[in-house]
């Protein structure tokens, strides 16, 4: 039998021209994972400063070191606001729609951006208390950006340009984490050249402000304002066709708002097509048995390569970062340096390291993933990664002290990952399940790559401290060693890129297609027996 005019609109999607809808979906979408980004990463600039103003008293010697519990606290409730938010709005994307999930994430951003800025209180802990709860709250949001952000992209997209747009989406990260430190560089330098602090050891005192307070709160609350536009922006946006057609059930209504948004005439059946109707009463749920046969391996793939990935990534961070930053003296003592002029410095270390090492990566893959394939990029990325990460772990303690060659190395590891797996995980769990599955699976898979996050920044923080006390903190338990840790995480990368093989290539294919999900009239059949298999 021939398709529905319901099943041609759909089609139709797949094949129109890139025009200015899709870039309009891509500047909502992009603008709140650009917040996403600049959220996350924002703590990391003021984290000295907090240290400074609250806890210097505690550990004079060494002012801006947060005591080890607050600086665990600080990080890691945003962490696992963000896996929470990806589980339950990845869940609650597919129950009520895309559109106002994703609203409702924006608004939560700017609201508790807002919110952290303004954490109040008499005493250090009543302030970095509540600075913690309101931190929650913008990773709770930030976990709802990614599935949603993903998904709405994948759905309005074309089926030749998908996961260019999508991986675009994923590349604003690095423009995100690039603005946080320019904002946090001019934020200080202002303050910097109006009040010029002495250093801390010429002054302990004057060299921390009262102004200070002031310099981390606005830092924190400028995400509220790309935050706020992404919502406005967003509110004017129409669902997603897929959406509104394959889970609402509402063909007429996706033709009707297709057709505004691309300016054309899309035809579609008065009635909602039989095939449309047996599809509502055929659904299985996601720990289905028919789910387990049909999509199990692949979200087996997913979540266990974006797990795996995000344990490397962060953990080859934390271990080397501070390594480059005090061999390259990008970071001078914190005694030689005011307290603003201590969040200057830290500002232009991160942001040149993603101008050099994240940014070109992103880029990379948002040229050449529908040329050359998500599974392809992603392979051998994972083997870079591989590859790099052994030389610096086989050549650990030579290269301590040659920071030229680390920073290349270190360098040439990230680029590899960006163009590689840290982009690819995000896209292709978009792609490769049914609508009505898509933005849950796409949250759980998110969710695993937070976990591996959180696995990286604590757990392979204890495991990479040094047997020998003489080179460890005092607070922390041995470990197995900075060398030792970089092998065991060259064999995670290792397995992660078996995983690879566990998800099928979306590139050149309609969402329908790749995911198997039944749409056409002709596979009613399929429909009825309650399996894919043949599809």
């Amino acid at each position: 039998m021939a398709k529905g005019k319901t099943l041609e609109m759909l089609d139709a999607l797949d094949v129109t021209n890139t025009q200015w809808y899709h870039f309009k979906v891509f500047t909502v979408v992009g603008i709140g994972f650009f917040t996403d980004a600049y959220g996350l990463f924002s703590i990391s600039l003021v984290s000295k400063i907090l240290g400074r103003i609250y806890y210097t008293e505690l550990n004079p010697k060494y002012p801006g070191n947060l005591p080890i519990n607050v600086s665990f606290a600080i990080i890691s409730v945003a962490l696992c606001g963000t896996l929470t938010g990806q589980l339950f709005f990845g869940w609650l994307g597919d129950k009520i729609g895309r559109k106002k999930v994703y609203g409702l994430t924006l608004a939560m951003m700017a609201s508790f951006s807002l919110a952290s800025g303004l954490s109040f209180g008499h005493t250090a802990k009543s302030v970095i208390t509540t600075l913690c709860f309101f931190r929650f709250w913008v990773g709770f949001s930030i976990g709802g950006n990614y599935p949603l952000s993903a998904v709405i992209m994948s759905e309005c997209a074309n089926k030749k340009t998908r996961g260019t747009f999508i991986a675009a989406v994923f590349a604003m990260q690095g423009f995100g984490i690039i603005v946080c430190g320019v904002v946090s560089l001019i934020v200080s330098a202002a303050f910097e050249s109006k009040f010029n602090p002495p250093s801390f050891k010429e002054n302990p005192i004057r060299s921390l402000t009262p102004e200070c307070d002031y310099i981390w709160r606005i830092i924190l609350m400028f995400a509220a304002l790309p935050a706020g536009l992404s919502y406005y922006f967003c509110m004017q946006m129409p669902e997603t066709a897929r959406y509104t057609t394959l889970v609402a059930h509402n063909p007429k209504q996706a033709a009707q708002d297709m057709s505004k948004a691309l300016h054309g005439n899309l035809d579609v059946e008065e009635e909602i097509p039989a095939i449309l109707v047996n599809a509502k009463k055929k659904q299985f749920g996601l720990f289905s048995k028919e789910f387990v046969q049909l999509y199990g391996l692949r979200l087996l793939g997913t979540t266990s390569a974006w797990f795996l990935l995000n344990i490397a990534f962060s953990s080859t961070q934390n271990i080397l970062q501070k390594d480059i930053f005090i061999y390259a003296d990008w970071i001078p003592s914190a005694s030689e340096m005011s307290a603003i002029r201590e969040v200057y410095k830290v500002a232009r270390a991160q942001t040149l390291i993603a101008l050099c090492g994240v940014v070109p990566g992103y880029w990379f893959t948002v040229a050449l993933i529908d040329v050359l394939g998500r599974r392809i990029i992603q392979f051998v990325g994972f083997l870079k990664m591989t590859t790099f990460m052994f030389i610096i772990a086989y050549g650990y303690e030579g290269l301590r002290t040659q920071n030229i060659r680390l920073i290349v190395l270190y360098g040439f590891t990230f680029f590899c990952a960006n163009f590689g797996p840290n982009a690819t995980t995000f896209v292709i769990p978009a792609e490769i399940f049914p609508t009505r599955l898509r933005s849950t699976c796409h949250g759980i898979s998110a969710a695993a790559g937070r976990a591996g996050s959180i696995v990286g920044a604590f757990g392979f923080l204890y495991a990479s401290q040094e047997k020998d006390p003489a080179r460890r903190p005092s607070n922390f338990p041995k470990g197995i060693g900075k060398r030792n840790t970089l092998f065991v995480l060259c064999a995670i990368n290792f397995v992660g890129m078996l995983f690879t093989f566990l998800v099928p290539e979306p590139k050149g294919k309609s969402l329908e297609e790749v995911s198997n999900e039944v749409v056409g009239e002709d596979q009613e059949e399929a429909y009825e027996g309650g399996s894919f298999s043949d599809v």
